[in-house]
């Protein structure tokens, strides 16, 4: 029996989701997602009436000849998970001198990497709009999304005192240093009230204003 291989870098392991569903007509659907086993992002996302061995042959074929930047999700499917953290007041960061902007700005500055999983939709995001309300929050929040912005994601990724990436994450800086980070291992073992509570926690450690 084969061992399973060890993930070390991105583009190194890849593994394969398939999911079956069906449309309102009650006919079969077939889903399959190529996922970087180190970076856990969607390489590649295909939707079939149905999918054989070709056709999976084809993809994976297809991801191997194309640049890295290519590899990105269809952007109407990420829109809504975007306006999730813009709305609750975090801005976007679409490339990397906006990431550079973003955190050369003076005082604390929260980095979340977004991600298209269902852990940074039902735990993530729904913990991160919960802990904005809180009364001491960064002077600063902006969001990447992984597999989409992928320049952007790298350099945010850069400031995380060389931690191995994952999305989602959650980053908290001090005038450009790392002083808290919430990596996918917390947040999918977590729940969305539980990250707010955890994000709150750390907002009072490292972003509460002090009194004179």
């Amino acid at each position: 029996m084969y061992g399973k291989l060890s993930r070390k870098t991105a583009v190194h392991v890849w593994s394969y989701d398939f999911v079956k569903a069906m449309t309102h007509d009650g006919r079969a659907l077939r889903i399959v997602a190529v996922i970087d086993e180190y970076t856990r992002e969607c390489l590649a996302l295909r939707v079939e009436r149905r999918l054989g061995g070709e056709t999976v042959q084809s993809r994976e074929a297809a991801i191997e000849g194309r640049p890295r930047e290519m590899l990105m999700y269809p952007e109407i499917m990420v829109i809504p998970m975007r306006e999730e953290l813009t709305r609750a007041g975090l801005s976007e960061a679409r490339t990397a001198a906006d990431v550079d902007t973003a955190v050369a700005q003076p005082g604390t500055t929260m980095v979340v990497v977004n991600s298209i999983c269902g852990c940074a939709a039902g735990k993530m995001r729904p913990g991160v709009r919960l802990a904005m309300q809180h009364n001491a929050k960064p002077d600063h929040a902006v969001t990447v999304f992984a597999g989409q912005d992928r320049e952007a994601t790298e350099k945010a990724r850069s400031y995380f005192g060389g931690h191995p990436p994952t999305s989602p994450a959650i980053a908290i800086l001090r005038d450009g240093q790392l002083v808290y980070l919430m990596q996918r291992s917390a947040i999918e073992t977590s729940t969305a009230p539980a990250i707010a509570q955890e994000l709150t926690r750390a907002f009072d450690t490292y972003c509460a204003k002090t009194t004179a």
